[in-house]
């Protein structure tokens, strides 16, 4: 009769790796997986066979591939497809213009907005509102209005890179 255990946590990433593998999970390598039953009925899954243990084979193993990790030399150029479409010099620098473009109106409208946040949040000290008469929701709405405005500080930032990233 077996006695029912109170939950531990694993303690072997081997035996992890095989839970996942029961699970559907893809081993990332194979190891030879054993199952030992001791003279008190314990079961233990090893990769080190004992004498008593049982070879298990777990499905979706992978082969681990055999010696270290080998250099072939430097690494080959990647080259274009030769059925891989072109775009003439004129219109990628049309296209870019388009973009650079977009990008700055963009900018503008974030710019524009971000004036409004600091204008509406007032250094820390936004009016209150009629509906506030609990600080705390005061406080939240404060908390909302700075986190808006760090927010678009950074998409600010983010559009400025952008826009110095175009050739």
């Amino acid at each position: 009769m077996s006695r029912i255990r109170p939950h531990r946590p694993l303690r072997s990433p081997l035996l992890a790796l095989v839970l996942l593998a029961g699970l559907g999970a893809q081993l990332p390598a194979r190891a030879d997986i054993y199952l030992c039953v001791d003279a008190s009925g314990r079961k233990e899954l090893t990769d080190n066979p004992k004498p008593g243990c049982k070879q298990l084979d777990v499905p979706n193993n992978i082969p681990a591939p055999s010696g270290g990790r080998k250099s072939s030399g430097p690494a080959k150029p990647v080259t274009t497809p030769t059925d891989f479409p072109k775009v003439a010099g004129s219109e990628q620098r049309a296209r870019d213009a388009d973009r650079r473009e977009i990008l700055n109106q963009e900018l503008h409208a974030e710019e524009k907005k971000l004036a409004e946040l600091k204008r509406e949040y007032n250094k820390g000290e936004p009016e209150r509102q009629g509906n506030e008469k609990n600080y705390a929701k005061y406080e939240e709405r404060v908390k909302s209005m700075a986190d808006n405005i760090a927010r678009a500080e950074k998409n600010i930032e983010a559009l400025k890179r952008e826009i110095s990233n175009i050739k």
